[in-house]
């Protein structure tokens, strides 16, 4: 089990490898819940939330209560350098959505629960 120490010494990229997991599964989860629906619509209403275009939306929603350290979470992964970047997304803001994502994903290891539930509620509202 990694300790905080640890997880605060990975790339910012592993982060969010891991908060784009958490994040695809909470808006399934969110969608599921919302009633039932064929899988071309499940996905289509997914989009909404998981797209780098969204998820850019969502960031400047919930930037004004983040904290400095949630900040520079954010800005370290934005500022990672990924191998590659999706390609129906601006590249300043799949580099953002990889901040959001790297902050969904810290939280997550270092089992920051009650935040991360927090902030994935204000993500879709």
């Amino acid at each position: 089990m990694l300790n905080k120490k640890d997880i605060d010494m990975m790339s910012p990229l592993v982060w969010a490898y891991m908060g784009d997991a958490v994040y695809e599964q909470f808006v399934r989860e969110f969608i599921i819940n919302q009633g039932t629906a064929k899988n071309g619509a499940y996905h289509r209403k997914a989009i909404k939330y998981v797209s780098a275009e969204s998820q850019v939306r969502i960031l400047k929603l919930i930037e004004p209560e983040l904290t400095e350290k949630e900040m520079d979470i954010v800005r370290r992964g934005r500022n990672s350098h990924p191998h590659s970047h999706a390609k129906n997304a601006d590249i300043v803001d799949y580099k953002w959505a990889t901040g959001f994502e790297a902050l969904i994903g810290y939280l997550y290891l270092t089992k920051q629960e009650k935040r991360l539930n927090e902030l994935l509620a204000k993500c879709v509202t």
